[in-house]
């Protein structure tokens, strides 16, 4: 599986934001800075996390993000999908092949990893990986 740098620095993100447990607000340089992200981009991330209701943003002098909701609700799979997209499954490699027997059992083997990726995804709560 790929995750794209966007979904990376979300992730990112969100774990730095869920281990501060002194209830701060948690600028996005901050976050830029220690794990060497550029800002602006960032920014644009954490601003769909927050649209998506995983996070707030609060503005002023001790502006900055956290989460809107405890980090034992975020799967992993709330933040890929809030950031790339729904993880849909569509391969098509059957119908390219006019469904040849091969190309089908491929196709089934893709969508079964796909399915467990996301089942680990899924399970996989934000809360279990900042201890």
């Amino acid at each position: 599986m790929n995750l794209n740098r966007s979904v990376t620095y979300g992730m990112i993100a969100m774990g730095y934001i869920a281990k501060q447990t002194d209830g701060r607000s948690v600028p996005s340089e901050e976050i830029a800075d220690k794990f060497d992200i550029p800002n602006e981009f960032l920014v644009k991330i954490l601003s769909q996390l927050a649209r998506a209701g995983l996070l707030q943003s609060k503005r002023g002098l001790h502006g900055g993000f956290s989460l809107a909701i405890p980090a034992k609700e975020i799967s992993l799979l709330e933040i890929v999908e809030v950031v790339d997209g729904s993880m849909k499954i569509i391969h098509g490699m059957a119908e390219q092949t006019n469904k040849q027997k091969f190309a089908v059992k491929m196709e089934e083997i893709c969508y079964e990893a796909a399915e467990r990726a996301i089942a680990v995804l899924k399970k996989a709560k934000l809360s279990d990986l900042v201890k």
